[in-house]
């Protein structure tokens, strides 16, 4: 029997009991709320038991490149949370949040949350907590038979869609010129998935700023910096350069393919304002991260309420940004028209959607980020994508990365993507698991007791 017809199983033995039973509310309590009761006089006192299920051990492994946590319980059910390819330093911020944990009740999702939250921080270290969460919502949603995105008020939307970003562009090898640009969302138009939009990355998040000439007054850092670490005023050829490939994506799209631009960050203010006036004749989805974002400890929402007034192209930012206390500034002034927070750097799965229903309050829609988060990644967008207000445009879809991620991972639809959408699976949890047998063909020496 597979775990979610044990679960089920379960879950009819309960309900079957408790009909039988003369005090059933009491044997409720008793068994699921986790109380014991003594009758004193005619007076019933119910005094907290220990939690049925709780926390065991909490282990991290880096799979592919990922990182990887399992959350392991006294029932054996297990929760999965996976982060960035790009971020295998994680491993020990992941651990140190292990004794903060054991022998919590996994199910309190909100009060396990509440012990490490505030730990966390901005890009790339609130992954560590972000992954985390993931995996107690995939525990409860095992533990109760349920898919996560019913315990996250369940789903306004059977399908979501999804948008990509051709990756192909940050490689060494990628062109940057307007033939390389159109030739890119060509191939990307022509994909079987049939997205509905495509992201690009030019400008400060291409290899414009360090391999076109003349692009921007300032010097190219080296390869050895961190990652969009050039920052300088855009210069007159730096300018069109951009404008050139902008137009020249958009007469292969037409107006049936939604395209948005990721651009720094790295912009000055004064550069932002002018590129964005120059491309509101194509209609963009929106232009992403201008003057902050990827690895950048701070908002700006000054300077970006001075953008989103100067301009009609819808401005967006927020991939690198840790809870919702972070985003408040930025929403309260409808200081951006698009927010993008991704569900492994912001807090977790609640986060999100909490941000999503405060922007929709203040007419800010949602494009979460999302490109390095992999499969389990991808299946927490999904589930919390699906209980989103109206005001989601689609989330950014990650490919697997290294490809053998689709032989180690069950319960994914095929294909995955569809018309540009993803269908909303009913399985228990987030729905996917490991196929342990393979998985651990991948798993290096030092993790090789990760499924233990």
């Amino acid at each position: 029997m597979d775990f979610t017809e044990q679960a089920k199983a379960s879950r009819r033995d309960f309900l079957f009991k408790s009909s039988l039973s003369g005090s059933g509310i009491g044997l409720i309590g008793k068994q699921v709320f986790g109380y014991s009761s003594e009758k004193v006089s005619d007076f019933e006192i119910k005094n907290p038991a220990k939690a049925a299920l709780t926390i065991t051990d909490l282990k991290c492994a880096i799979i592919g490149g990922s990182p990887v946590v399992r959350i392991t319980t006294n029932e054996g059910i297990s929760g999965y949370g996976q982060a960035e390819s790009s971020k295998k330093y994680l491993k020990p911020f992941v651990l140190f949040y292990k004794d903060y944990l054991i022998g919590e009740d996994p199910t309190n999702v909100e009060r396990c949350m509440l012990k490490i939250r505030r730990m966390g921080s901005f890009k790339p270290y609130g992954s560590a907590v972000s992954i985390i969460e993931m995996a107690l919502w995939d525990i409860a949603g095992k533990a109760a038979s349920l898919p996560v995105y019913k315990l996250l008020g369940g789903k306004v939307r059977d399908r979501v869609r999804v948008y990509t970003t051709a990756v192909a562009q940050y490689q060494k090898t990628a062109g940057i010129d307007p033939a390389d640009y159109a030739e890119a969302v060509t191939k990307v138009k022509d994909a079987k998935e049939g997205f509905t939009i495509i992201k690009m990355p030019i400008g400060f998040h291409s290899r414009m700023a360090s391999q076109a000439p003349n692009f921007f007054y300032g010097d190219p850092v080296g390869p050895g910096n961190p990652p969009h670490a050039n920052r300088g005023p855009l210069t007159e050829q730096g300018l069109k350069r951009i404008i050139a490939c902008v137009e020249a994506m958009k007469k292969v799209l037409g107006d049936k393919i939604g395209l948005a631009i990721d651009c720094g960050p790295g912009f000055m203010l004064s550069d932002a304002i002018r590129l964005c006036r120059a491309l509101e004749p194509y209609n963009l989805m929106w232009m992403e991260d201008l003057l902050t974002g990827d690895y950048r400890p701070y908002v700006m929402a000054d300077d970006y309420l001075e953008l989103t007034r100067s301009t009609t192209v819808p401005i967006h930012t927020g991939e690198q940004i840790y809870l919702r206390q972070n985003f408040r500034e930025l929403i309260e002034r409808n200081a951006i028209r698009v927010i993008g927070p991704d569900v492994a750097d912001v807090g977790g799965m609640a986060e999100i959607k909490w941000i999503a229903e405060f922007a929709d309050l203040h007419g800010i829609q949602m494009a979460p980020h999302g490109i390095f988060d992999g499969l389990i990644g991808n299946a927490a967008q999904v589930h919390v994508a699906a209980t989103m207000p109206q005001n989601f445009i689609a989330f950014e879809y990650s490919i697997a990365t290294p490809e053998w991620w689709y032989d180690i991972i069950d319960g994914l639809p095929d294909p995955i993507v569809k018309n540009g959408h993803i269908d909303v699976w009913d399985r228990p949890g987030l729905g996917v698991d490991f196929i342990v047998k393979e998985a651990k063909k991948y798993l290096s020496e030092e993790d090789n007791k990760f499924f233990d």
